[in-house]
């Protein structure tokens, strides 16, 4: 059982503070910052009798702190995923969206899924060395590398890290393939890393598309891209001869469903040949954040979003079964995956099941200075 403390909080980030003044959340996504599942005591924003409630709030100002983390490579072995390796560059994500699935990770550093989340970063600056590290491992076996799984690798904070870049430089020397996911067009900067990879099979870059509304984007995912940049990405990265898939996740029932066969038509006129989605999937403090921006940003849906993802989740918010949490179940998700289905035959996508194939048997490790063999030409 949580301990509760009624403040006034003083601090920029309100750190653990159930609901902050609307100011100071202005440009994020979260409504709320209650503390992490782990934490003992959960605060609550009050007026504590001093008259200072009208006193404008600070803005919740981006903090970004290092990262020490030993290894880079994160391992999967979850059935219903398709990767079983990725790397995250950072922790947290700034873009915001209210949606996102890896929000719950921040409450196992003591911090909020909430605004915590898109506001508490953390960076790995020793990304690239501790991947070199790893794949000059004598039993390292290549196989595709995942970036965009958890946090997205382009959130604004890479333009001035640029571990992202790192990490393909890396992958680059290695001859190593990389798939990524995206809400940013940030990805357009490494285009003269990714196309080289491309033309070897080595790489592919999906951007996910959630609706064509730039104000409920704005909303929904308040520091991504907007939706007319995401597309000029998808039509930059398909000229420059990179295979590109547009992902319509996650989708929303009753807000922005209705949007698909529009982001699929939309995408195909960028070049793009390849689509997918996921629905979307509401775990641990994920429901009650979601739930909350419903009722501060959409109030005439919430009701009806509520019910239909529980139509789609065995009457519960979520339901994590393995096979299952993916998709969901029920008539709601077949009727999607029909609609999706159309859009894409229709539409001329999804054409060639392997087109996305990457290669692994280019996979080589590079001499280092010093060695050797590298006083040799070959």
């Amino acid at each position: 059982m949580h301990g509760t403390v009624a403040h006034r909080p003083s601090g920029p980030a309100w750190e653990g503070t159930t609901r902050p003044h609307p100011d100071a959340r202005r440009g994020r996504g979260a409504v709320s910052n209650a503390a992490g599942r782990f934490e003992p005591e959960a605060r609550e924003y009050a007026d504590d009798g001093w008259d200072n409630m009208d006193v404008p709030a600070p803005p919740l100002r981006t903090t970004v702190q290092v990262d020490a983390t030993r290894t880079i490579i994160a391992r999967n072995t979850s059935p219903d995923i398709g990767f079983d390796r990725s790397i995250n560059p950072y922790r947290g994500c700034e873009h915001g969206c209210i949606y996102c699935f890896a929000r719950p990770t921040h409450a196992y550093l003591g911090m909020s899924p909430g605004l915590d989340f898109e506001s508490r970063l953390f960076a790995k600056p020793e990304a690239a060395a501790l991947l070199d590290k790893a794949l000059r491992a004598p039993k390292y076996q290549p196989r595709t590398m995942a970036m965009g799984t958890n946090t997205d690798p382009y959130q604004p904070i890479e333009r001035q890290y640029q571990i992202t870049r790192s990490v393909l430089e890396v992958l680059a020397r290695f001859n190593h393939p990389v798939s990524i996911v995206t809400k940013s067009a940030l990805v357009m900067r490494d285009i003269d890393i990714l196309a080289p990879m491309a033309a070897k099979g080595l790489a592919r870059v999906a951007l996910s598309v959630t609706s064509l509304d730039a104000h409920l984007c704005r909303r929904m995912e308040p520091r991504a891209s907007t939706p007319t940049r995401r597309l000029a990405a998808l039509r930059a990265l398909h000229e420059a001869g990179i295979p590109t898939a547009v992902m319509f996740a996650p989708t929303i029932p009753g807000l922005n469903d209705h949007e698909m066969e529009s982001v699929l038509t939309a995408a195909r006129d960028m070049g793009v040949a390849e689509a997918g989605y996921v629905m979307l999937r509401l775990p641990i403090e994920v429901k009650d954040l979601f739930r909350e921006w419903l009722d501060a940003e959409v109030p005439e849906r919430a009701t009806r979003v509520m019910s239909l993802i529980r139509t789609m989740r065995g009457g519960k918010d979520y339901d994590p079964e393995w096979g299952t949490r993916m998709h969901g179940v029920g008539p709601i998700v077949e009727m999607i995956r029909d609609r999706f289905r159309i859009a894409c035959t229709k539409l001329g996508l999804n054409k060639t099941a392997r087109s996305f194939a990457l290669d692994t048997t280019q996979f080589r490790v590079p001499h280092t200075a010093g060695t050797q063999l590298s006083l040799f030409a070959f």
